[in-house]
Formats: C-alpha cells, sequence, structure tokens
C-alpha cells in the first residue's frame, strides 16, 4: 500500500504538472482528491491492515493528500497569474495615440433664449414666477377679463381635462395668481417664462406646445411710456444695439389700450426685405396696459394702480433672432440643427 500512495503521488504531481488551464487544473483535483478519487479508496481499505501498519499507512496518506494539494495550488496560482499577465498584455494602452474626443452637449437653443431675457429683466428689477401648467377655467380665461361667452375664447383653441381644468393657453394666468396674492397691497414687478398648449395643426409656424415670456407690472402712475421704455431696452438687448421699435393699435381682453410691438429687421436695418415683407419692421410681442376689470378682480383699485403687460413666444423671438425657418426643427432633437447654437 506504500507503494501504491507514493505512485499515486507522482502520477498526480505529473498530472499537475501537464495541465494548462485552470479547468485541467480542478480535473486533476477531483480526480485525485475528490470523494471518489484512489487515495480515498486507499484509505477505506484501511479496515484490511494490521493495528501497527494503519497509523503508519494513515499518515502517508495524509502526506500525499497534502503534497498533492500543496502541488495544485501552487500550479493555480502559476496559471492565474499567467491569465492575468496575458489579459493586462491585451488591454495595454498606447499613451501616445491622439486622445478621442468627447462630444459634450450644451443648452437648448430655446433655453439659452429664456435664460438671455430672464437675466435681461432681472437686470431691470423684475422677479421671475412660476405657475401650474394644468390651470383652473377661471384664472386662464375669467381673471384676465375673458368670461364664459367671451368671443375672445375663440382665438385659443383649448385643451380641457374637464370643465373647470385645463392645458394652460398662456402663462397670463400665473399673472392672475401673483396679483391675486398680493391682494391688491403691494407693487408687481414679475416675468413668467413656461410651455403653454394650443389644440394647433402643427406646421411651420405653428405647434400645439410652445414657450411664452410673460411680463407684468404694476404700480402707481405707469404709463404706456414706461411699458414703451422696457420693450425698447429689452428689444435692444435681445436683436441689437441700433435696434427701434414701434407700437401698433391692437386687442387683448385683458389689455386696454393694446398694442402690437414690432422691431426694425435685423436684416435690411428697415429699409425693407423679404423677411420683413418689404415693411422694415418685423413684430416680436403683443402688450398693452392692465384692463380695469382685471385689476379689479385681483384686489387693486384702478383708481389708484395702473399697470402694463406683455407676452412674448419664445420660439418666435429666437425664429427671428437666428433665422429659423421652421418652428418643427426646435422640437426634432436633430442634433446637426441644435449644435449650431451651442456657446463655446
Amino acid at each position: 500500500m506504500r507503494e501504491k500512495l507514493e505512485a499515486l503521488q507522482a502520477e498526480a504531481i505529473e498530472k499537475v504538472q501537464q495541465a494548462d488551464n485552470l479547468q485541467a487544473l480542478q480535473d486533476v483535483r477531483v480526480a485525485y482528491l475528490g470523494k471518489k478519487g484512489p487515495i480515498t479508496e486507499v484509505l477505506r481499505g484501511m479496515g484490511k491492515l494490521s493495528p501497527e501498519e494503519r497509523p503508519v499507512i494513515g499518515e502517508l496518506a495524509n502526506k500525499v493528500r497534502e503534497a498533492i494539494a500543496t502541488a495544485l495550488d501552487n500550479k493555480k496560482n502559476l496559471l492565474e497569474e499567467a491569465a492575468l499577465n496575458e489579459q493586462l498584455q491585451k488591454e495595454a494602452i498606447d499613451v501616445t495615440l491622439p486622445g478621442r474626443p468627447v462630444k459634450t452637449g450644451g443648452p437648448h437653443l430655446l433655453t439659452s433664449i429664456i435664460e438671455e431675457v430672464e437675466d435681461l429683466f432681472l437686470g431691470m428689477g423684475f422677479e421671475i414666477k412660476e405657475g401650474p401648467e394644468v390651470e383652473t377655467d377661471y384664472f386662464n380665461f375669467e381673471a384676465l377679463n375673458l368670461p364664459q361667452d367671451h368671443p375672445a375664447r375663440d382665438m385659443q383653441d383649448t385643451f380641457y381635462i374637464t370643465d373647470h381644468l385645463l392645458l394652460r393657453t398662456q402663462t397670463s394666468p400665473v399673472q392672475a395668481r401673483t396679483m391675486r396674492e398680493y391682494n391688491g397691497d403691494k407693487a408687481i414687478k414679475m416675468i413668467c417664462p413656461g410651455i403653454v398648449y394650443r389644440r394647433d395643426s402643427d406646421d411651420a409656424t405653428h405647434s400645439h406646445q410652445f414657450t411664452q415670456i410673460e411680463g407684468l407690472l404694476i404700480d402707481k402712475n405707469v404709463r404706456m411710456s414706461d411699458l414703451k421704455g422696457v420693450l425698447l431696452e429689452f428689444s435692444r438687448k435681445l436683436f441689437g444695439a441700433d435696434r427701434e421699435i414701434r407700437l401698433r393699435p391692437s386687442f387683448f381682453p385683458f389689455t386696454e389700450p393694446s398694442v402690437e410691438v414690432d422691431v426694425t429687421c435685423k436684416v435690411c436695418d428697415g429699409k425693407g426685405c423679404n423677411v420683413c415683407k418689404h415693411t422694415g419692421w418685423i413684430e416680436i410681442l403683443g402688450a398693452g396696459m392692465v384692463h380695469s376689470n382685471v385689476l379689479r378682480m385681483s384686489g387693486y383699485d384702478p383708481e389708484e394702480y395702473s399697470g402694463f403687460a406683455f407676452g412674448m413666444g419664445v420660439e418666435r423671438i429666437a425664429m427671428l433672432k437666428y433665422g429659423v425657418d421652421d418652428i418643427r426643427h426646435f422640437y426634432t432633437n436633430d442634433v446637426r440643427f441644435l449644435s449650431q447654437y451651442h456657446k463655446a
């Protein structure tokens, strides 16, 4: 039995040395040290030995087992190290190669316009206010001098959720909420940018969802000339220091008098071209003095307070400023278009 154990040790160690991968090494471990291996069989046959031989053979069997296990562990370490070195060789990085450019994003053009307008009005002392996009009929219409039967409601084809809830068609409800919050006790100087929704068919100049920025100033002794001064400063900062504006009479239910505001054409400097339809002017926003009914419904005394309001479409401003000919470009997420307007 001694000879058999020594032969098994020599045979197993030779198989360990021949193993060239971890799986082959594991097969050797199972073959010689497993429950059905030859060493286990030798130990099971020790009952046939004399009492004097049992401890001797048992000790030898344990030494053989330990020798084979040690050889297996040493070989495993060598194979793992070789595998790691091979992997490191395959994954070696040539630091002399030129770097791969990493494309970075930037703010969306509409976001840039909003931030530019916000910075401008913050510099003039205005606050920035926000409100819900799901609005009540009262704040979206009635508080703005548009009762249920008012024909001007037809100008804004609305997404209704219930009879009294809707997706806001303008950011003017934020103005109405702010006036109601202040309860006629203090002056207001605010702008409110946000998303609005109307049931328009999408085309080059219309979208069912677009962005507005509206402004409101209420105080004592506010005049139309104050409105013109603010809008002139806005136009020159956004379109160029040499721009001029004009106010044309118009109609909005929540302002009286109401005006459309035009700016001199950037392309022809007001001389007339195809862009401005040879008028020298381009319409940019609507404005007017806050209607006395709107002031009164919000708790302001129209005999003591007056104010002006204005509203602009951010997409229209962006289209005019950068010469974009289709509003849908802002929403189709074409990186080729959007990347043209990333600031360095």
